[in-house]
């Protein structure tokens, strides 16, 4: 097998820390790719960008707000279209929260946003979707998560 060339990506699920609902973001109909769909906050890595990085810049960039990283929800591997290695993603998908969202922005990518609940979340897609299954995943892990280890990644984030 060839050696791969990928272009990777982060995803920033945000949830509101007063309500915990999370944010949907509609993209807008002169995207390129999935024109209309729904997602979260979501990019590509600049060269020379770390994750966390670009975690920062994409949700200022398409909200207009910085986030809370609070924890890593998982990988993911996709093609942008057709199965071609030009295509091909490799990304991690970051949980976040926002104290506020009464300044936020949405850039040009996005046409709506709308807050919803993981049950919302869960009647709007459909079984294997990937963003019910990601926000599925979010609630287990803010249940889950013990508080000492939230907190390590607070102060130490995520970068080795």
């Amino acid at each position: 097998m060839a050696v791969g060339r990928f272009l990777a990506m982060v995803g920033v699920l945000v949830w509101r820390q007063t309500d915990g609902k999370y944010l949907l973001l509609q993209r807008s109909g002169a995207k390129d790719f999935a024109a209309g769909q729904w997602e979260c906050v979501t990019g590509r890595l600049e060269q020379g960008e770390s994750f966390l990085q670009a975690v920062r810049r994409e949700a200022f960039e398409e909200l207009g707000l910085e986030v809370h990283i609070e924890f890593v929800l998982g990988t993911t591997h996709f093609y942008r279209g057709e199965a071609l290695p030009e295509n091909e993603m490799v990304g991690v998908h970051y949980g976040c929260s926002i104290q506020d969202a009464t300044r936020m922005q949405l850039s040009d990518e996005h046409c709506a946003s709308q807050w919803v609940t993981a049950e919302q979340a869960a009647a709007l897609f459909p079984a294997g979707h990937w963003l019910r299954a990601l926000i599925a995943r979010a609630e287990v892990v803010r249940r889950l998560m013990p508080q000492e280890l939230l907190q390590f990644y607070r102060n130490d984030g995520f970068e080795i």
